[in-house]
């Protein structure tokens, strides 16, 4: 194929604005798949995915029109995969801007099209689902010149799910997408936008060749990783593969390699040849590190390696899980996972336990803090549990976000309210055709619990959020312990502000008492900073009419039973135990 022939782009939309439906449709349109073979959001192909209506794993794919070949890559649409975005739109000359014709302009719509003017893509605005009877194409419309600095003849009206101007997509992608640059014929670099683990065939890559082309056979080296292997497989997505011999610079297309995890191919990593490496890598690499954490326990034991083996396996094919292991005198043996958000965490939860047979506990996820000991000693920690006698410590740094909320107008009220609870402070407001968009920055670990449930609940559902980290920041934090019938259980630790510690103990006190299951005996919860009780709930004991066998006679009989029973449950105060239900653990997600 000629050079000035391809035309390699993206589309990029918020969650649920049409993104999928709309590559099912340019694929019909161009044959590359049978109608009979045709299934809605084609390109998904886990169950979450569909269930979701959210792309968690991008997918490439080849089609023809007229004398073009056009390479769509289909890019997740959360912000907890903006590295992977940011790669494919670097593999690409230009993109689609799919924007929902009734919700407008939203979080992550605003994040994306930063992303592509960096990348420097020529974006081609569409708004989508113009045939829904909520649908505003004069508002919307009016929001997207705003927002591009485009003609309102520019924007495409479609609706994906009927076909309707679909056509006129193709077209415009074939005369204003530019053709691939040209490229250095001596060297040979390809970027890798996204990497998988198949269980028969090893890692497969999807890359982008910038310079030079990859045979069938070559020996291949990735230059940030250091990582060596195999070209065993190469070719195109149709949306199958489809093998080939040489791919071209301008090219995008798979690669099947015989590395065993892609740790060794990472997303954004430069793919050379070992016979004649390039000098430079392509720019843009960064290691991506997880700011979430959460410790998962099976519950049952016997289940511990099973949870593992799953782990080890589900890290092969996602370089960016980070885990390792952890045990607890409650819960027993787990692991302590890594992960780019929330939702990461929630894909990852839910993989473990379908695909993997798993019935999970997961503690409430934190985040990582730098701590600076009085010694001089730095350390960087993941759990509650890890933080060192606070007499030790001199400063502890906690991650703080930027963030950008955008709601209709009549919400900013409390949206602000929102963002000043959890320790935030807003740093801009502005307004673009009847919405507001608000810019604040807060702590990380007070927006990880139910922010976003909260955002929702108060804005009517109107309200998107993005956000990125931003710095570490040292605050005035504490560790907060909980106890029950006087046992630490390190797994409800929690870091949290000084000014917080107190309502946060009572309301979490509070919550478990709900939870826990009354005993023979009474059972005491409570909250502490180092040594110190701030709050406490106790449970109070089940009691047995042991005087229910005794008919008249002396009242001494009834105080002698009673003072029997009085001390058996003193003794079972001392040594017995209370079973900690998997409910206590999900308290703290909801703190509010």
């Amino acid at each position: 194929m000629r050079k000035d022939h391809i035309r390699n782009f993206c589309i990029i939309a918020h969650i649920d604005h049409g993104k999928s439906t709309l590559a099912d449709r340019l694929l019909e349109l161009t044959g590359t798949v049978e109608k009979r073979q045709m299934k809605a959001q084609l390109l998904d192909q886990m169950d979450l995915e569909r269930e979701k209506g959210i792309t968690i794993k991008l997918a490439p794919v080849r089609m023809k029109y007229k004398e073009y070949e056009l390479n769509l890559i289909d890019t997740p649409g959360h912000v907890d995969f903006s590295y992977e975005v940011s790669r494919s739109l670097a593999a690409c000359e230009g993109a689609l801007l799919v924007v929902d014709a009734s919700q407008g302009i939203q979080a992550q719509t605003l994040s994306n099209v930063y992303l592509a003017l960096a990348a420097e893509l020529a974006i081609i605005p569409v708004l989508n689902k113009i045939d829904l009877p909520a649908a505003n194409v004069a508002k919307v419309s009016a929001e997207i010149v705003s927002l591009l600095g485009c003609k309102p003849e520019d924007i495409l009206l479609i609706s994906a799910k009927t076909g309707q101007g679909v056509e006129s997509v193709l077209e415009r992608i074939v005369n204003e997408v530019p053709a691939p640059p040209p490229s250095q014929e001596t060297e040979t670099r390809a970027l890798i936008f996204d990497s998988h683990y198949d269980d028969y065939r090893g890692v497969i890559v999807y890359v982008r060749v910038v310079d030079g082309c990859i045979s069938s056979g070559d020996h291949i080296k990735m230059m940030a990783t250091g990582g060596g292997g195999q070209a065993l497989e190469l070719g195109s997505l149709r949306p199958n593969m489809t093998p080939d011999k040489v791919l071209y610079a301008g090219e995008i297309g798979y690669i099947v390699t015989n590395l065993k995890t892609t740790h060794d191919a990472k997303v954004g990593d430069t793919i050379t040849l070992a016979r004649s490496p390039s000098a430079e890598p392509l720019p843009g690499y960064k290691d991506v590190q997880p700011f979430v954490y959460a410790g998962f326990f099976p519950e049952s034991n016997e289940q511990y390696q099973e949870l593992k083996d799953a782990v080890e396996k589900l890290s092969l094919s996602d370089s960016a899980l980070r885990f390792e292991q952890e045990s607890s005198p409650v819960l027993g043996f787990g692991m302590r996972i890594g992960f780019l958000g929330l939702l990461h965490m929630d894909i990852v939860r839910e993989r473990l336990e379908r695909e993997y047979n798993l019935s999970l506990i997961a503690t409430n996820p934190s985040t990582d803090y730098r701590i600076l000991l009085m010694n001089g000693k730095e350390l960087d920690i993941k759990s509650a549990a890890d933080l060192p006698d606070q007499s030790q410590v001199e400063v502890i740094r906690e991650p703080w976000v930027r963030g950008e909320i955008i709601v209709p107008k009549e919400y900013v009220g409390a949206v602000i309210q929102l963002i000043a609870n959890r320790r935030g402070h807003q740093t801009n407001l502005s307004y673009v055709e009847g919405r507001a968009l608000v810019s604040f920055q807060a702590p990380l670990a007070n927006l990880l619990t139910d922010f976003y449930d909260q955002l929702k609940g108060i804005t009517s559902g109107y309200g998107s959020f993005n956000y990125e980290l931003d710095d570490y920041r040292a605050e005035d934090l504490v560790r907060l312990d909980f106890y029950v019938a006087g046992e630490k259980v390190d797994a409800l630790s929690l870091i949290v502000h000084r000014s917080e510690a107190d309502r946060l103990g009572r309301n979490t006190v509070g919550r478990l008492k709900t939870v826990i299951p009354r005993q023979n005996f009474q059972v005491a919860l409570q909250a502490a900073i180092g040594g110190h009780i701030i709050a406490r709930e106790d449970i109070s004991a089940y009691r047995k009419d042991v005087t229910s066998g005794l008919y008249g006679g002396d009242v001494s009989r009834k105080k002698k039973v009673l003072a029997k029973q009085k001390r058996g449950k003193a003794r079972m105060k001392r040594f017995g135990k209370v079973d900690i239900p998997a409910e206590a653990f999900a308290v703290m997600l909801k703190r509010d």
